[in-house]
């Protein structure tokens, strides 16, 4: 297990309630079924002055959602890097793992091998030898993604949506996510057509 020591303090509940999304913690590295007697990097997942009823959530550089109640000394707790403070043991990442959405134009499994094999080539024996994968056929179809304001009324006109993509695959629409107070809208492929006047 790859850990590294670092200086730090504990924070109590005020303190903790000041620190924004931004602000670098170190929380419990306990992963469910598994626990680890060390820490590990973390932000909040709220501005800490947004939570109510003396309970934090932060979120791992490990993707590990951990609840805390800072001033259970029975907890683990929420540190923060402090000269002033304790070693504490904070685990270190071993690795990246990649969550991809790939399109492979005629894409067949003699492509997926070569894929996997280069990977292999380029990382070494460490790499995943088993492939956690969703190979799916993409239906040459295309659609036009458009985002429109969540709430208001209902109208088609420019000024009340913003084009995202022309020309998209339906199957690589649901790895979009649509900005902050936006929907997506979805409809078949239009060409453009350019009627504009010739001399």
């Amino acid at each position: 297990m790859n850990t590294e020591k670092v200086t730090a303090r504990r924070l109590t509940a005020e303190e903790i309630s000041g620190l924004g999304l931004q602000d670098g913690i170190f929380v419990s590295a306990g992963t469910e079924g598994f626990p680890l007697d060390c820490y590990a990097p973390a932000f909040l997942t709220e501005p800490g002055k947004n939570f109510e009823g003396g309970s934090f959530v932060a979120r791992t550089v490990f993707g590990e959602t951990i609840h805390v109640l800072p001033d259970n000394t029975e907890e683990a707790g929420v540190w923060i890097a402090d000269e002033s403070g304790q070693e504490i043991e904070v685990l270190q990442s071993a690795g990246v793992l990649l969550n991809l959405a790939l399109f492979v134009p005629n894409g067949n499994k003699d492509s997926l091998d070569s894929l996997y094999s280069a990977a292999r080539d380029a990382f070494g024996a460490g790499v995943v030898q088993r492939w956690s994968e969703e190979a799916v056929a993409v239906p040459d179809v295309k659609v036009d993604l458009y985002e429109e304001p969540v709430r208001g009324r209902k109208n088609n006109s420019s000024q009340n949506r913003d084009r995202r993509a022309l020309d998209i695959y339906p199957t690589r629409v649901r790895f979009l996510e649509p900005s902050e107070g936006w929907k997506f809208v979805v409809e078949p492929h239009q060409e453009i057509v350019d009627d504009t006047p010739t001399i």
